[in-house]
């Protein structure tokens, strides 16, 4: 189970990644359209006008998907800003009390958010909603796309709430940092 709990927030924080890959992508692509426009205009010929439409609006549907896609593999990496002076004051029983505290409080939350983007994404698919821009795109795409953010955050919550009630150190405490822009500690 641990093994395909791993594969999943994996799966997430890769495809998070992508969603930033396919911006930077169509960022180039705009600014190299751009380019060649001035190149053949200072040459006296006719430019391209390529554009790449609703760039804006996709890049902003593939942010949303690439932060909500990588909500667990950053918790599980203790990525995610945590204020623990708290925790450093009190007794270590204490102190393993309030982290279970905290990580309940944070599935109840995520769950609640997830269910809710759930109905969204789902009342977008009743309606068929799209979005404003030059390329209609409907919004049950990229709202379901949050949703399974949030869906896997909420059971990398769960699993860290379980994990510490039987004993031991959630995943944020335990993780060890290979990052090769942070530095190994």
């Amino acid at each position: 189970m641990r093994k395909a709990l791993n594969i999943l927030y994996q799966m997430a924080t890769v495809l998070a990644a992508c969603c930033l890959l396919v911006i930077a992508t169509l960022v180039a692509l705009q600014v190299l359209g751009r380019i060649a426009d001035w190149a053949l205009i200072q040459l006296g010929l006719e430019p391209l006008r390529f554009q790449v439409p609703s760039l804006a609006e996709f890049a902003g549907f593939l942010l949303v998907g690439a932060s909500f896609l990588a909500l667990a593999g950053t918790l599980r990496n203790n990525d995610h800003i945590r204020v623990s002076m708290l925790l450093q004051a009190v007794p270590p029983g204490a102190a393993r009390l309030l982290n279970i505290w905290v990580i309940a409080i944070a599935f109840a939350l995520a769950a609640f958010f997830t269910w809710n983007a759930a109905l969204l994404a789902l009342d977008s698919y009743t309606y068929n909603e799209t979005s404003y821009g030059v390329v209609p795109v409907p919004l049950v795409y990229p709202q379901s796309v949050m949703t399974l953010g949030l869906l896997v955050f909420s059971i990398s919550l769960l699993d860290d709430l379980i994990v510490s009630l039987t004993g031991r150190a959630p995943s944020f405490e335990t993780a060890v940092k290979a990052d090769l822009i942070e530095g190994k500690e």
